[in-house]
């Protein structure tokens, strides 16, 4: 058991990591030494495997919250959501009871921050290729991922006091050094883990929180998944060919057209654009992507209007266009949502 870095000072991580590097094609023939040298038969682990599944009696605790379990479809769209939110990687086999009172802390401690961090599990037995992008000999192995960097946190299993070192000081430490690289939006809450429903997709092996997908919408959804978002985009706009009253199609697609154009930008490049050129349009659009991506609608909302109102009216219908975008995402009765329209619709007249 090897701990790697557990009282290293997260804020240098934005300058001394690199992005991940993600190509799973390649990387599966690559991991095939991992999956062949290092994941021979371990007769430790074989004493201490369960079949029970996630959220099972028995089994490791199960996704949902601020937790999520990730896989080589979904890795690349996970990494680009860490320029909004800070994320915990954690690399574990979730049949490994030796791991659970680690994944149980972990998840407990990051769903008490209500967003501010978001942990994303990933079962390396299912996922090799994850692992080799990472440079993962073993498990478990955490990291820390700011703006697509990652940052080893540890390698093996942790004592007592490192755990409680982790959830106490290291986690608020990452949020800290996320906040000064301008990543510092909200991760999205995917219902209760403790929840029957919850403890139900753990069972049968579906994302905890996770809503039924329409037949209409899994290539859409597929797509999204894969990280395609603008793909994602398209097939959402010809479910809304079909059937224009579709307000999910039309919530997803504004969702997607808004990672394709945001969900890999430098956040803080981006605000300072947006800082140094406060009559741009382009920069303020930009700037408010980045706020709705971080959940800080209010704030994307007034950010157009505001500039709207401070006399832009050559800009109006490209402003009026994003925000009726916007306006697809938050709940119909969402009170910020009938504020804007109501002073939108001022603006224009």
């Amino acid at each position: 058991m090897v701990g790697i870095g557990i009282t290293i000072n997260v804020s240098k991580c934005d300058c001394c990591c690199t992005r991940i590097a993600w190509n799973r094609e390649a990387l599966w023939q690559s991991s095939s030494s991992i999956r062949e040298s290092h994941w021979r038969v371990d007769l430790e682990a074989l004493k201490h495997q369960v079949k029970a599944e996630p959220g099972q009696a028995g089994g490791a605790p199960a996704a949902g919250g601020y937790v999520i379990d990730t896989t080589e479809n979904t890795f690349q769209a996970m990494v680009q959501t860490s320029a909004t939110f800070p994320i915990l990687l954690l690399l574990w086999v979730p049949t490994d009871d030796r791991l659970f009172p680690m994944a149980r802390a972990l998840g407990d401690a990051v769903n008490a921050l209500n967003g501010r961090i978001q942990l994303s599990r990933i079962d390396i037995s299912s996922n090799p290729s994850i692992a080799q992008a990472l440079q993962v000999q073993g498990v478990p192995a955490l990291f820390a991922l700011i703006a697509g960097r990652p940052m080893p946190l540890l390698q093996g299993l942790p004592g007592d006091d490192e755990l409680k070192q982790l959830t106490d000081e290291v986690i608020p430490k990452i949020i800290e050094a996320a906040a000064q690289s301008g990543v510092n939006g909200t991760a999205p809450y995917s219902g209760d883990p403790d929840s029957d429903a919850a403890k139900s997709a753990g069972a049968t092996g579906a994302v905890a929180g996770a809503e039924q997908v329409p037949p209409e919408h899994a290539e859409a959804h597929r797509l999204a998944e894969e990280g395609d978002y603008a793909g994602a985009a398209a097939e959402y706009e010809r479910v809304l060919g079909s059937d224009p009253s579709d307000a999910l199609a039309a919530r997803e697609r504004a969702k997607a057209l808004l990672l394709a154009r945001s969900g890999a930008a430098d956040v803080r490049d981006v605000r300072a654009a947006a800082a140094a050129a406060p009559d741009d349009v382009e920069a303020q659009l930009a700037v408010a992507d980045i706020d709705m991506i971080g959940g800080q609608i209010q704030d994307a909302f007034d950010r157009l209007l505001d500039f709207l109102a401070a006399g832009h009216k050559a800009d109006i219908e490209q402003v009026r266009k994003r925000l009726l975008e916007y306006f697809a995402i938050p709940e119909p009765t969402d009170p910020r949502l009938t504020r804007a329209r109501r002073r939108l619709a001022t603006l224009m007249y």
